[in-house]
């Protein structure tokens, strides 16, 4: 009897069984958060609402459908990090040279031709996707999804039928302005507010793209438009690749409490853009002493940008050896997430990285979109259930995609 006795408490011992009255106690293995997170990643969509590739590739011969050694995107990176729907972003520089007189309008097709050129080349591997059904689909066959958003609404060039023109052509966002105020919208980038807001015409086009099922993207703009879009729109809208003031005091590209909670309380989503200067507000201040300095040191030297370059670019060289650029991380990403559900709930939220967007500037742990399950993995030693995460990855873009397709249904 003595003997089972021992022989049973050996194999209590061994099974990590600790005697406490007549109940064992299980001692508690930690969770294997690296491997929830790439399980995570191959189980659920992925959706970034912002990757500017087709303006990356515009002056480039690189190959995407391989590996390649600049930018943050290519095929095989976007394999490993679980990537299924990367909207592609028809970029047009917010510049005199492309406002007006048929410029921007000749960019757009150009860059979705190239979008449209890398699916006909690579059938195995890409799909085009212009609705939540065709991302779901693609996903399921294997294929990674390009949806394709519009950055700055100037391709409209004051032609509402441009509009149904792009519609047609697969746009399925539309950022109504950039770094400059343009006919449509006023920008938070732009001291020139000439719209106070939203011009009449700009109006107009946010009907439409209500009208055609475009989501209306927030993300550049004034906070004045801002809330003409909140006005004038019956359909949810986006903020395809914008993160929260309340980290960066000042920085109107970014959004504020109330500008998240109106734009939820209309079923919109904040997806959180990854730039260090967008999320970290020491990366900012770093960020503003090196701009301060390059033009102290052009002006206080009478040099002339063009002539001088070589001289510029030397002390620019020189000065980030001594002060090197501030990088935010990983965790400063999760606390922009934590805050808008803290804010808002976890239905508001998503990822518009900006890779390929934001230069050298992303974050330590997520340098590209091999990356994704970095972030899994802090979302989970965070407490967020699965389900909640499945939500961030593509749950809250495809549930207000499909209620934009619905409003235009009526």
């Amino acid at each position: 009897m003595r003997k089972t006795m021992i022989a049973s408490l050996v194999v209590s011992a061994a099974l990590g069984l600790v005697a406490c009255g007549s109940a064992p106690v299980v001692e508690e293995v930690a969770p294997d958060y690296a491997k929830q997170a790439q399980e995570i990643s191959k189980k659920y969509v992925i959706a970034d609402l912002h990757i500017d590739v087709p303006h990356r590739l515009h002056d480039s011969n690189e190959d995407i459908s391989v590996a390649t050694e600049g930018g943050d995107f290519d095929y095989p990176r976007a394999i490993k990090g679980g990537l299924d729907a990367p909207f592609m972003s028809i970029y047009i520089p917010a510049n005199l040279e492309f406002e007006g007189e048929g410029k921007s309008f000749e960019l757009a097709n150009e860059l979705i031709d190239n979008v449209e050129a890398i699916v006909a080349a690579n059938p195995d591997k890409f799909a085009l996707a212009t609705s939540p059904a065709e991302v779901q689909a693609n996903f399921e066959k294997g294929l990674v999804s390009l949806p394709m958003g519009m950055e700055n609404g100037s391709p409209i060039e004051g032609k509402l039928e441009n509009v149904q023109y792009f519609y047609d052509r697969g746009i399925r966002y539309i950022t109504l302005a950039h770094s400059r105020s343009n006919h449509l919208s006023d920008s938070s980038y732009d001291e020139a507010r000439p719209n106070e807001g939203l011009s009449e015409f700009g109006k107009d086009v946010v009907r439409e793209m209500n009208r055609l099922g475009i989501m209306v993207d927030v993300s550049h703009l004034s906070d004045d438009a801002f809330y003409d879009v909140m006005e004038v729109s019956t359909a949810p809208v986006i903020a395809s690749h914008s993160s929260v003031r309340d980290f960066t005091p000042g920085f109107e590209r970014n959004m504020d409490d109330d500008m998240i909670e109106t734009m939820a309380e209309k079923g919109g989503v904040i997806f959180i853009n990854f730039g260090s200067t967008f999320i970290s507000q020491d990366s900012i201040d770093n960020n503003n002493a090196y701009k301060a300095a390059v033009k102290t040191y052009i002006e206080s030297n009478n040099l002339d940008s063009e002539k001088d370059a070589e001289k510029i670019r030397s002390f620019t060289k020189s000065y980030r050896q001594r002060t090197p650029f501030e990088f935010a991380d990983l965790n400063d990403v999760l606390d922009h997430i934590d805050h808008v559900v803290e804010l808002v709930g976890v239905d508001y939220v998503g990822l518009g990285s900006d890779y390929d967007g934001v230069g050298d500037s992303l974050p330590t742990g997520l340098k590209d979109v091999s990356t994704y399950p970095n972030l899994i993995k802090g979302l989970l030693e965070r407490g967020y259930s699965e389900q909640d995460i499945a939500k961030m990855l593509s749950g809250n873009l495809m549930r207000v995609w499909r209620e934009v397709e619905q409003v235009a249904k009526k």
